[in-house]
């Protein structure tokens, strides 16, 4: 076997591989050897069939199994002899013949090029400092999240015969929808109650009902969306005769041990507990993600090497696609939307660069800090994951079951994260107190 370095590129690093067909030739004979027991023919008994006829019969199939034995085993002593860390799989480009190579008649020769992982001396966690951000829960907060509770359990209350109907009213109506002046199924209904801007019904039917009163008879004219679920309704336009019968208005309902009881607690000083202990996660989750984000910004500032370029290249890929999505969905937020492509795609790729780089960063502190993920932190992250799927749980874990690469991705937020605990433990952190506005004030996509 020879292995040579032909080429070195910045972070890449190609070599010649050769394997002589006589080496080949031995890791074939130990090959059929090793099947020979497990063999069965007709016209010999099981275990008896001759190497030779084997060979004859299955040899240049076996052979390629050899070939690809040999194509693993030399490229990953080529990087270990050379002290690489590979930032990707290798890639490989045969130089001899396959079916020569297969059949015996020719040396395997083939050339591999590998990205490395940069070397790097990662920062000090004791030498980095922070500021944490923190807010003071204020009745206020309590009383707030309280309010929401309360106006989800709204009831509505009939109006006088003389009120109009307005945005969050709720009317109480009968209904006949008729396309081409035909009723269609499920388009009528009697004594149905539709909270106006609530956005239940097709656009622009709530709208046409504000100032209604009841005993109002009103045509309510709606085309139905182009990608309405019932593909005979799709794009066309409907006319709904509908009587109001009833106008309703909203009233919260109260904060009292009543309301307590509807969320599954025995009185409202339990429901007041347990609103305080969810704000406070909400604030302690808030201020670690600020945390995080100066960690980060701080990391990405501190260190300056070469990116491997499929790496870089892969994240952006992946961002791409997602762009592209939201932008065909209309979803790209005003910024973007204002933005040329060509814009879009420099902006991105710094942004498959910061993370590229962090990704490496964090493993490098990492590794020196031998941090490690539990197969118990990766099964309960698949729980977790599972658990998102009501009565899909078990497929779900057997998804994971079948595919390390999905379990790859679990582990890589839970490896970043027990880095993140790292610094804030080993780093000078001094707190500071702010408002809730600039605690919960969102950063920029970086």
């Amino acid at each position: 076997m020879q292995i040579e370095e032909v080429e070195t590129k910045g972070l890449s690093r190609t070599y010649s591989v050769k394997v002589p067909k006589e080496d080949l030739a031995k890791k074939l004979d130990a090959k059929i050897k090793e099947m020979q027991p497990q063999v069965t023919l007709k016209g010999f008994r099981p275990g008896k069939v001759p190497t030779a006829h084997i060979r004859k019969m299955f040899g240049q199939s076996i052979m390629k199994d050899v070939v690809e034995d040999m194509l693993n085993e030399t490229s990953q002593k080529a990087i270990n002899d050379n002290n690489i860390r590979p930032a990707g799989q290798p890639k490989i480009d045969l130089r001899a013949n396959g079916e020569e190579v297969t059949k015996g008649k020719a040396d395997l020769e083939y050339q591999m090029t590998v990205e490395m992982i940069p070397e790097f001396e990662p920062a000090d966690p004791a030498k980095l400092k922070f500021t944490r951000l923190n807010s003071e829960i204020k009745d206020a907060d309590i009383k707030e999240r309280m309010d929401t509770f309360a106006a989800g359990q709204k009831t509505f209350k009939k109006k006088a015969k003389t009120a109009k109907a307005k945005k969050d009213d709720a009317v109480l109506i009968n209904f006949v929808g008729r396309i081409d002046g035909e009723a269609f199924d499920g388009g009528s209904m009697d004594g149905h109650q539709l909270v106006l801007g609530s956005g239940t019904f097709i656009p622009g039917f709530e709208d046409q009902l504000i100032g209604a009163k009841a005993g109002d008879k009103k045509d309510v004219t709606v085309t139905f969306p182009e990608n309405y679920g019932v593909d005979e309704l799709a794009g066309k336009e409907a006319i709904f005769e509908t009587e109001v019968l009833e106008v309703q208005g909203a009233q919260d309902a109260k904060i009292d041990d009543e309301l307590a009881q509807k969320f599954g607690f025995d009185d409202l000083e339990k429901l007041k507990e347990f609103t305080k202990e969810q704000v406070e996660g909400e604030y302690n989750m808030q201020s670690r993600l600020k945390l995080k984000r100066a960690i980060l910004d701080e990391l990405d500032a501190k260190h300056s090497f070469d990116l491997p370029p499929g790496m870089v290249e892969a994240e952006f890929s992946n961002i791409w696609a997602q762009v592209q999505a939201e932008k065909e969905a209309g979803n790209l937020d005003e910024e973007d939307a204002k933005k040329s492509d060509k814009q879009l795609e420099k902006d991105y790729r710094k942004i498959a660069e910061r993370r590229v780089r962090l990704g490496l960063v964090l493993a490098e502190m990492g590794q020196k800090a031998e941090i490690t993920v539990t197969n118990e932190e990766l099964q309960g992250a698949m729980i977790s994951e599972a658990r998102r799927y009501p009565g899909q749980e078990q497929q779900v874990l057997e998804f994971y079951q079948k595919n390390p690469q999905a379990v790859a991705q679990l582990r890589a937020p839970i490896y970043e994260e027990k880095v993140v605990d790292l610094i804030i433990e080993k780093a000078k952190i001094t707190d500071k107190t702010v408002k809730k506005d600039e605690l919960f004030e969102e950063d920029e996509l970086l």
